[in-house]
Formats: C-alpha cells, sequence, structure tokens
C-alpha cells in the first residue's frame, strides 16, 4: 500500500479529530462554489455566545458583511485588519443606538489567561445596519476537507481548518514516497497558484501548514518558505523530536485547542507598518519561553515572591527579540499586571537601533501608544516619576547611575533585560583606595534596584552565568544552538586554527592557556575584572608582537583572498576581532601595507550591477575598517580613522548592505553582541575572549540565509579548547553543534571517492594534461557521460552539492592537495553545464575558480549548446524557433544526451510561448512533452548504448515542435484568428469531456460570438479586478451560451475557462 497524498490527508483528519476538530467532507457543506466564510456557523456563534446582551440576526449580518467586504484585492492589509478583529476583538455599534455597545470575540477564548479589552484607541469599531454543535468553549471547530472554491480558477485545498465558520488554517500535503513532490511544492502551491486564483480564503488565514508526513512544517502565508518551520515539542515532553514525529508534535503542540486559540490571540505579530508584507507566526521555542516566563513573574511578583522573574537561556540567533515582544503583550494584555510598565534594558552604549524599531512599531500588537526610546537620565526620570500604568521604555543600563533617584514604588513594574550576562549583574560594591580618600561605588544594576524597588526582573541571555541566576532568578525555559541547528533557524560552526601559522610557539600557546585558568580562578565581578585586566596587558605584549602581527595580516589576506577567489563565501563579509584598539589599528596598518588598493574608496566591486536604489543607498567607502569608539588621546591617525557616532551607524548601515565595497571590519569589542549580519560566515579571531563572551562572538557567523550552509571560526590565538568549554557549559552539551574543519576535508574527500567511483570507467586524462580544445572536449564528453541515465546524473548532480558546501568550508586549509582542489572545479564544471542543460542556469558559476569559471562558459558557448543562451533569453528577439535550418543545426549535434536536453528546452520555450495565447491546448502540448520526457528518463540500462532509442527520441520532440507549429495556423483552416481559436478549443474540450455532440459550425460561430463579448468587456485595465465587470461578463456569457444552446452541463465551468482563457491572453498580450 503507497502511503499518498489521499493517506495523508486521513491521518492528518484522525490526529485533529483526537485534538476536538471533527472532519466534515467539503460537498457535505451547503454554500456558494465562491464563498470561503461558512455564515451559518459563525452566526450561530454569535448569536450563541452573546445571547445575554441580546444580539439580533441582523447584527451578526452586519458582522458577517464587514468581513466578507475586506477587499481581497490588498491582500495583506485585510488580513491584518481581520488578525486585529480576531486577536484583539471590536466593539459592536448596535442596530437599536440606545441600547449599550457590545465587545465581540470572533471566538472564544475562555479557559486562557484573563486580557484586558482595549481602549478605544486601539479598538475597531462594527457599525450595525438599521433595519452545531458547541464545545466547552462555545467555538465550533470543523476540519473540512476537499472543499471546491472557485475564484479566477477551481482549486480544492487539502484541508481547512474553520473555526466559528472562519478558515483560519489552510493545510496542503505531498506525498513523501514521490521524489518529485516536496514541502517546497506545497508551499508553492498555496503562496503562488492559491493566492493568485483565490485569494478570497486567505484574507483570514491565521497561518498554514505543509506537510508529507516526514516534514511537517508552519508559517506565515506572507513568510518566505525558510520561515516555515516545524513545531518539535509539546508540553511535558522530555525532549524535542524529529522526522516523522514532528508530525504528531505539531498537532499536538499547535492544535490543542487552548495552545492554538493563544497562538491565534498573542503569538502572530503584524507590525503596524511593513514594505515587505511582514506576519510573524511564533515558534514553538518563543511560545513555550513567553508563556513561562509569564508564569514565573506572576508567581514571583512583590509584595509575595521575591521580585526574581526568571532567566531565558536562548541561542544567540534564535530570534530572543521576538520572544520579548510576544512576552510584552502577554504582560500588557494581562488583567492581573493592570497595565504594567515595561522598561526594556539593554547594556549597548549605543540602544540597539534593531529592537527599539522593532517594539516602537508593534504599538497595535503590544496595546500600548506609549513605546518610547529613552534618550538620557533626565528623560527617563520624567517617563517613571509619578506614572500610574502603561509604557513599554527601552533604555541602557548606563542610564542607571548614583544619583538615579526612587522613580516608583509600584509592584506592577516589568523590567526585561536584554543579554543579561554582561553589564546587569553587577551588584557588588567596589572600593578604590588612593592616597586622598577610599571611594565605594556600585554597578549599574544597584542603582536599577534601588530606582525601582519592587519591580520584577526578567533576564534574557545566550551564555547564562552564576550572577545572571543570582539577579533573575532560576533558568524558566532554554533552547541551545544545537537545538536551533536542526530547527534549521541558525547554520552550524565549524572551527579552523591558524595559530600555528602566526609564529606563535609552543611556548606562547602555552602562556595564553595560564592566563585562562587564571581568568577561570578570578570569577567574573568588578574588582575581580580589574585584576583581569592586569593579566591582559601581559597577554597584549605577546598578542602585539610587531613580527606576529605581520604573520597574522600575512596570512589573513591570503586566506581570505582564497575563500573570495574560489567562490567559498556569500558575499565576501569577514569580520576580525583583536585584543585592544591599539593591537587592532596595527593590524589594520599591516594589511593595507599587503593591499593598498583596500584603502581606496569605491562605492562596490566592479563586477556588481546597480541599482538605483543601490546609488541611493550605497556610500562609496573602503574595503576594510576598524570599527572602535575614539578616545581623546588618539594620535591624529587613529582619530580621524575611526570617527564620530554618526560615521559608526553608517558602518553599521554599510556593513549590512551586501553590495557595499565595505567588506572586512576589524573590531575589538563593538558589533559582537546584538550584530545580525546573516550573509557574514567568517570571522578571524586573535583575542583571548572569556567563556561567557565567546559564544556571543562566535555566534556573528551562525545566522543563516540562502546559500549559506556553515559558518566559519577561524582561530589565530588557540581559543578551540575555551571554545569546547563554553559550549559544553552554557549549551548542554552543544558540542556537536561545534564541528572542527578536519570533518568538512573527511567529508571533500569521501564525496570525491564517491564521484570518482561514478566516473571511473571515463577518461579524464586530456582534461587534467591536455590543451585547452582537448580540455573542452574531455568537459563536453563528460558532461554527455553523466546522462547515460537519469539516476546517474541526479545522483551526481546531488554529491557534486554537498562536495561544494564542504569546500567552501576548508577551502583555505594547507591540507587540501592541488589535486583535489583541481577534481573539485572538474565536478564542479560537469554539474554546472548539467545543469544549464536541465534547468537554464548554473548556479554554481558565480561562485567558482575564475579559470574554471571561463572554460565552463566556453564549453558551453561551442557545439550548438550556446543555442541555451537563446532559447533561456526572453528578451530574444532574432531567435526563429520554426526555422527549419535551425532545426537542422541542433539535430547535427554529435552528443545525443545533450542533443536531447536542447529540443527539450526548446520545446518546453515553444509550449510556453503557445500557452500565452491558447492555454487549453498549452496544457494538452505539455501533458504529451510530460509523456516523452517520462518514456525517456524510465529508459532501461540496455537501451543506453542503443543509438536509435536516442533517435526515436530527438525525433518525437521534434515532431511535437511541428505540431505546435501546425496548431499555429490551424483556426486560419476555419476561417477564425488564433484567440477565437483558442476559445473554439475550450468549447470543444467540454464536448469531449461530457461526451456530447454539437455542431462544428455552429461551435465556430459562438467561439467567434464569445470573443466579441469578452472584448467588450475586458477594455479596461482592471477589468479582471472588478466585480462588476466579472458579473457582466458572466451575465452575457450566460445569455449568448443559452441563445446557441450550449452546453447540456453546468454553465459555470464553462464560464471558469472563459474567464481564465480570456485573462490569460490580455495579460500577455498587454
Amino acid at each position: 500500500m503507497k502511503f499518498t497524498e489521499e493517506k495523508l490527508e486521513q491521518t492528518f483528519t484522525e490526529l485533529l479529530g483526537q485534538e476536538g476538530y471533527p472532519h466534515q467532507l467539503g460537498i457535505t457543506i451547503a454554500r456558494r462554489v465562491d464563498e470561503v466564510i461558512l455564515e451559518e456557523d459563525l452566526k450561530h456563534f454569535l448569536m450563541y455566545k452573546y445571547r445575554k446582551q441580546g444580539i439580533t440576526e441582523n447584527e451578526c449580518k452586519s458582522i458577517i458583511l464587514k468581513l466578507k467586504s475586506l477587499p481581497a484585492s490588498d491582500l495583506y492589509e485585510s488580513n491584518k485588519t481581520f488578525m486585529r478583529l480576531l486577536s484583539d476583538g471590536f466593539i459592536l455599534k448596535r442596530e437599536d443606538r440606545s441600547q449599550k455597545d457590545i465587545f465581540i470575540e470572533l471566538i472564544d477564548y475562555a479557559g486562557l489567561t484573563k486580557q484586558q479589552h482595549p481602549d478605544e484607541r486601539h479598538t475597531q469599531i462594527i457599525e450595525a445596519l438599521l433595519s452545531s454543535q458547541y464545545g466547552q468553549d462555545a467555538n465550533i471547530y470543523k476540519f473540512v476537507t476537499q472543499m471546491e472554491i472557485v475564484g479566477s480558477e477551481k482549486r480544492i485545498p487539502d484541508g481547512i481548518l474553520y473555526v466559528n465558520g472562519l478558515p483560519l488554517v489552510v493545510f496542503e500535503f505531498k506525498s513523501a514516497i514521490r521524489e518529485d513532490a516536496s514541502i517546497f511544492n506545497a508551499y508553492k502551491q498555496l503562496t503562488v497558484r492559491y493566492q493568485r486564483d483565490i485569494p478570497e480564503l486567505f484574507k483570514y488565514n491565521t497561518f498554514c501548514v505543509i506537510s508529507d508526513g516526514f516534514n511537517t512544517k508552519a508559517g506565515s502565508f506572507f513568510a518566505p518558505y525558510d520561515f516555515f518551520y516545524s513545531w518539535r515539542r509539546v508540553e511535558g515532553l522530555a525532549k524535542d523530536v524529529d522526522g516523522l514525529d514532528t508530525m504528531f508534535t505539531l498537532i499536538q503542540g499547535m492544535f490543542h485547542k487552548n495552545r492554538f486559540r493563544d497562538i491565534i490571540r498573542n503569538f502572530v505579530y503584524i507590525p503596524d507598518s511593513s514594505k515587505k508584507n511582514e506576519k510573524i507566526v511564533c515558534r514553538y521555542p518563543q511560545y513555550y519561553a513567553a508563556r513561562a516566563l509569564f508564569n514565573n513573574i506572576k508567581k514571583n511578583q512583590k509584595p509575595d515572591g521575591n521580585g526574581k522573574g526568571g532567566t531565558y537561556f536562548g541561542a544567540t540567533g534564535c530570534g530572543k527579540s521576538f520572544t520579548m515582544l510576544y512576552l510584552t503583550r502577554l504582560l500588557m494584555k494581562s488583567v492581573h499586571f493592570g497595565s504594567p510598565t515595561i522598561v526594556l534594558i539593554t547594556d549597548r552604549t549605543d540602544l540597539d537601533d534593531q529592537l527599539a524599531s522593532q517594539f516602537t512599531n508593534a504599538k497595535t500588537f503590544i496595546g500600548d501608544d506609549n513605546i518610547i526610546s529613552v534618550e538620557s537620565r533626565a528623560q527617563l526620570r520624567e517617563l517613571l516619576q509619578n506614572r500610574q500604568s502603561g509604557g513599554v521604555f527601552l533604555t541602557t543600563i548606563q542610564k542607571f547611575t548614583e544619583d538615579t533617584e526612587i522613580l516608583t514604588s509600584r509592584n506592577n513594574v516589568i523590567c526585561i533585560s536584554d543579554e543579561a550576562h554582561r553589564t546587569q549583574v553587577n551588584l557588588d560594591q567596589k572600593i578604590r583606595i588612593t592616597k586622598e580618600k577610599v571611594t565605594k561605588s556600585y554597578g549599574f544594576v544597584k542603582y536599577l534596584h534601588d530606582s525601582l524597588p519592587n519591580a520584577t526582573y526578567v533576564g534574557f541571555t545566550g551564555t547564562p552565568i552564576d550572577a545572571t541566576l543570582n539577579v533573575f532568578g532560576k533558568v524558566v525555559d532554554a533552547y541551545t544552538m544545537s537545538e536551533s541547528v536542526k530547527d534549521e533557524i541558525t547554520v552550524r560552526i565549524v572551527y579552523e586554527g591558524r595559530a600555528a601559522k602566526v609564529l606563535l610557539n609552543n611556548a606562547k600557546l602555552k602562556e595564553i592557556e595560564q592566563y585562562y585558568a587564571r581568568c577561570a580562578e578570578l570569577g567574573s565581578n568588578e574588582n575581580q575584572i580589574d585584576k583581569s585586566k592586569q593579566e591582559m596587558a601581559q597577554m597584549n605584549a605577546i598578542i602585539g608582537d610587531p613580527d606576529r602581527l605581520r604573520e597574522v595580516a600575512l596570512d589573513f589576506v591570503k586566506h581570505y583572498e582564497n575563500r573570495v577567489s574560489e567562490g567559498s563565501t556569500l558575499v565576501g563579509k569577514a569580520m576580525i576581532v583583536c585584543s585592544n584598539r591599539e593591537i587592532a589599528f596595527e593590524l589594520y596598518k599591516n594589511i593595507i601595507a599587503l593591499r593598498p588598493e583596500w584603502n581606496e574608496i569605491r562605492e562596490a566591486d566592479s563586477h556588481i550591477e546597480l541599482s538605483d536604489k543601490d546609488k541611493r543607498e550605497l556610500k562609496p567607502i573602503e574595503k576594510i575598517k576598524l570599527i572602535a569608539t575614539r578616545d581623546q588621546d588618539d594620535p591624529k591617525e587613529l582619530y580621524d580613522l575611526l570617527g564620530t557616532k554618526e560615521y559608526r551607524k553608517e558602518l553599521d548601515r554599510q556593513f549590512k548592505n551586501e553590495k557595499s565595497n565595505f567588506k572586512i571590519a576589524i573590531v575589538v569589542d563593538m558589533w559582537l553582541t546584538g550584530f545580525d549580519i546573516p550573509f557574514l560566515d567568517t570571522i578571524y579571531i586573535d583575542k583571548p575572549i572569556q567563556q561567557h563572551n565567546l559564544i556571543q562572538t562566535i555566534s556573528r557567523v551562525n545566522r543563516k540565509i540562502e546559500g549559506k550552509f556553515k559558518g566559519l571560526v577561524v582561530d589565530y590565538i588557540g581559543i578551540k579548547k575555551q571554545m569546547n568549554l563554553a559550549l559544553a557549559k552554557y549549551n548542554k552539551g552543544d558540542g556537536e553543534n561545534f564541528e572542527d574543519i578536519e570533518k568538512s576535508i573527511i567529508v571533500v574527500r569521501d564525496h570525491l571517492d564517491l564521484l570518482a567511483n561514478i566516473m571511473h570507467t571515463f577518461n579524464d586524462h586530456y582534461y587534467f594534461s591536455g590543451n585547452s580544445i582537448e580540455q573542452l572536449q574531455t568537459l563536453k564528453l563528460a558532461v554527455e557521460f553523466i546522462q547515460k541515465t537519469k539516476e546517474t546524473e541526479i545522483r551526481f548532480i546531488e554529491l557534486v552539492r554537498r562536495l561544494k558546501a564542504a569546500y567552501d568550508i576548508c577551502v583555505g586549509s594547507e591540507k587540501l592537495t592541488q589535486k583535489e582542489r583541481d577534481y573539485t572545479h572538474f565536478y564542479l564544471a560537469i554539474r554546472s553545464i548539467l545543469l544549464k542543460l536541465t534547468k537554464g542556469d548554473a548556479p554554481d558559476t558565480a561562485q567558482m575558480n575564475a579559470k574554471v569559471r571561463e572554460m565552463i562558459q566556453e564549453a558551453i558557448e561551442s557545439e550548438g549548446v550556446e543555442e541555451l543562451f537563446k532559447i533561456g533569453d526572453d528578451q530574444e528577439t532574432e531567435l526563429d524557433i520554426f526555422d527549419e535550418a535551425y532545426l537542422e543545426k541542433i539535430a547535427k549535434i554529435k552528443l545525443p544526451n545533450t542533443k536531447i536536453k536542447l529540443l527539450q528546452q526548446l520545446l518546453a520555450r515553444v509550449i510556453k510561448d503557445f500557452r500565452k495565447i491558447n492555454r487549453i491546448k498549452g496544457i494538452d502540448f505539455t501533458k504529451k512533452m510530460e509523456t516523452i520526457v517520462q518514456k525517456y528518463n524510465n529508459r532501461e540500462i540496455n537501451d543506453i548504448f542503443r543509438s536509435e532509442v536516442y533517435e526515436e527520441m530527438a525525433e518525437s520532440l521534434t515532431n511535437l515542435i511541428w505540431e505546435i507549429k501546425n496548431e499555429y495556423l490551424a483556426g486560419e483552416k476555419m476561417g477564425i484568428d488564433f484567440e477565437e481559436k483558442a476559445f473554439y478549443d475550450i468549447l470543444k474540450e467540454l464536448c469531449i469531456k461530457y461526451d456530447f455532440t454539437y455542431p462544428e459550425d455552429k461551435l465556430v460561430e459562438l467561439s467567434k460570438e464569445v470573443k466579441i463579448i469578452v472584448d467588450s468587456q475586458a477594455q479596461f485595465p482592471d477589468w479582471n479586478k472588478r466585480d462588476d465587470i466579472k458579473s457582466a461578463l458572466k451575465v452575457e456569457l450566460i445569455l449568448i451560451l443559452d441563445k446557441y444552446g450550449y452546453p447540456p452541463v453546468e454553465r459555470d465551468e464553462v464560464y471558469v475557462e472563459i474567464f481564465e482563457q480570456a485573462e490569460n491572453f490580455k495579460k500577455n498580450r498587454n
């Protein structure tokens, strides 16, 4: 028995049934096919829920009408409006204006934490127009499968979860046993096909679920595919799960009724304004962390508690800022806390701009207009003193000093500390003794606690040290780096040790080890840190040795340029971490001496194409910059180099722009926390860093982005042991997340062996020892060799993809031999040409050795393969794809597999063009081509060496091209043009489908009439979006079909097909 999509649908139906969602088939629901709201369910719910308030049927209809009137043409804004109505409720102005307004919630949230109704400034209002079975929470739940929905075309989503008649979740399934059906295909179906054809459904969508049984993910309809995630934990489970189990945990986790309603209400964030249509659905660690912290704050709130709200330990890069946002909403909306004041504290002198902009753009979500980034101590005092409730204030710990008075004694003040392990744990007294006097002082946190004595304190950290727990309380939830990698939120980190390359002899390395040991003994409070600084001064003498710095500069330049030339870095961004400003400056000067051109001011690399937007945003700048704060005593050269605070902000913007010429940042302390740049993939460390800061530092390269598989840490100082200790200490044995570069070298060698086995009968001698013509010929023969079976081709392409991912990491290692590098590029070249043949695209060539890239280009452009460029270029106007001489040229290509691939691409281009004018016939030709290609791909192993098999395939593809050419002229023989012929084919197709006859001459005349009607209605630019025009078109079509007595079947299908063809043709003609 095959585990098909239908079987998967049944499995979901059973599992959702166990959670209390009864199943219903779409055909059993009475509704119009273009309606997506189950109006009777919504009306019954509202009448039942608000029966005591005496809600009327007309008032219920007003609510339904308001929801239905949200325009599908602006899907994001309509969904944003709906989500507010759904999560925050709204005020219904009564039909009888003398009666009291009703606060309406579209879902019964009974059983969840009590939340305050928003005030009128944050509440939407619906004015009433003048003249099933209920569960414990009064909601009507239904899981509906196979429900036909007609928009611009009929579509049948696999599953829709309805609550009170509202289609809140859409499910799309794919079979796990079909190689060509991945959950990415399910995502594309939802976000492309369904969005285009049935956008009405997604006005009311909270999130979507895609699954093939083994992989099950949920995400926002507006999110890229990379932001769909598994839900790998159910409350109470000892550990997170993978694979098949994620189907069960997603349903039991997300769709437990209380959790599902809580997610809808509090954990779907839409910013107040967004240029990118952002809608963020929480991930499971964010949900459980926010809920655990909320409960712990409630439990430990003063006067009954100790004011320690708890510590959240989350891996760097896992989305802690969103967890803070969700927690802030829970606190603000809670009846228990009664409009608390929330103080969000960072430890950076420059307040985290990203965090500030996120919170100030979430006023509606949080439910408070007073979300303010505090600029000064005076402003902080002014905002907090005498405040009775509400407000979210973002500030830095440095604003709490000895002169900060008591700001408020209220106990519904919650302080949330970001990166709480750094400067927010120093409660200890510090004593300074000079000749004149003894001075006592405390850390910033002591003054914070004195000014807000009854507040509850919550800490967010990526590395919880003991002092963190003393200030904020126990760890209430944790999410490690390993979990983050498994969930594909961050990438794995790879370590490359290069300390031995820069003349740090064993004696010096031993001194560094002893330094770390002494630091560990000293601890990390204020007094102990002073002593640590003395130790560091001795270390700097070793690290700052001029000869050593010259070697570091030399090795860095060689390593960095090697990675860039081999295409092993995404955009060439790198960060170097130095011990102090003086050493950083010396290293900077050494690098500039080796590469003076890196100090030249440019807008961008010469090969990068810049749009007008890029030109506005990019600032001409040097390739390498030193990032640090100025000191008044700096020498002029350094002082001028570092620039002002505003200049550093500009550097921040430029480094985060992937096209900027600013590629290499030398840093000391800045940019090591709270600085996210996903395409940064390499960090060079030349600074002894203690464990709790080391995790933060190396995590700069673990952010995920398309094309990035791992982050590389290059070590010039000998920190490997410290990395292992830190990962073991702070990440529950997360050593598995940290990988030595040796593993990547092993992966490269293993894959080279596997590829050598595939190619063992192929003679590659002339590629490595012949002249350029012999090399090119060998490359083309290799491409042909790999195509001998589809299975070989697929396996080769996948093995080379993995080889490239590993090679990108270890490309800088001297342990790879030249022969290994040469063979890697040989296989990469073959793969690129193969992909160009099959997909019209060669993604690897941009990230490849320049010489090999040139060779690939030459190979593609010789022996007829250059035609691929013309076929793939939609701008190509001179190409006549029906020219006999052109087809003869292709026929002369001697390599049969290459010739067939070329004909396939040509035919695909022909069909693509044909479908623009005749959709029905275009689909028919597509099916014919798929049948021919499938037959070729499934050929017997014995047929590989039979030339007649290739000849038959080439002939079939060529014949189909001529068949399409003849179809272009078919209408002329009938006395109709090609657009009328398209309508004729629709009418003819329905005759065949429903097995009825209709006179040929009347069919021709009817197709002419249909074209006249369509042209009359489709003359306006936005005709296909206007309901009045579509309705008029439908009426006219019904009348003309009736006049001609066509067809003896339901007419909706005829209308849908004709509308689709009309829209298709007009779009492509314009």
